[in-house]
């Protein structure tokens, strides 16, 4: 499943390396920190291979990031455990080939509005006069 998230790199983890029966390896674990309606979230995210840690190592904290990539999940001792392994980097909102919009548009646009939701009729609240009278055969409590 391949996915892209913008925000803002908080932290940069350590880089962690090793040799397996593949040969070397290096991974690197940053934080995001990104919009999630009214309230900002933080995922770790992990750079896997020497290539893309060296890219990863281009941005600073504070970086506002672009992050393509991969949700996995692995069982470990009846375990599960996620793994966001990324693919891409690139500064955040960097548009692709597509040409920029001019700045101000040729020809002024009226203000838009939000929509209205639709109109429906109502019956007018009850009033007073609306309640029924005192009824005596009526001697329950309440």
């Amino acid at each position: 499943m391949a996915l892209e998230l913008e925000g803002t790199l908080r932290q940069k983890l350590g880089v962690q390396s090793g040799t397996s029966a593949r040969g070397q390896w290096a991974k690197q674990e940053f934080i995001l920190e990104f919009p999630d309606g009214n309230f900002t979230a933080q995922a770790c995210f992990t750079a896997w291979g020497q290539d893309k840690v060296a890219e990863l190592d281009k941005y600073q904290v504070g970086d506002r990031i672009k992050v393509s990539f991969n949700l996995k999940a692995r069982e470990y001792n009846g375990r599960w455990y996620n793994d966001l392994q990324i693919w891409r980097l690139a500064p955040a909102g960097q548009a692709s080939a597509a040409p920029s919009a001019p700045a101000q548009p040729a020809y002024p646009q009226a203000p838009v509005s939000a929509p209205q939701p639709p109109a429906f009729e109502t019956a007018p609240a009850p009033t007073l006069d609306d309640m029924p009278g005192e009824d005596s055969s009526d001697d329950l409590p309440f």
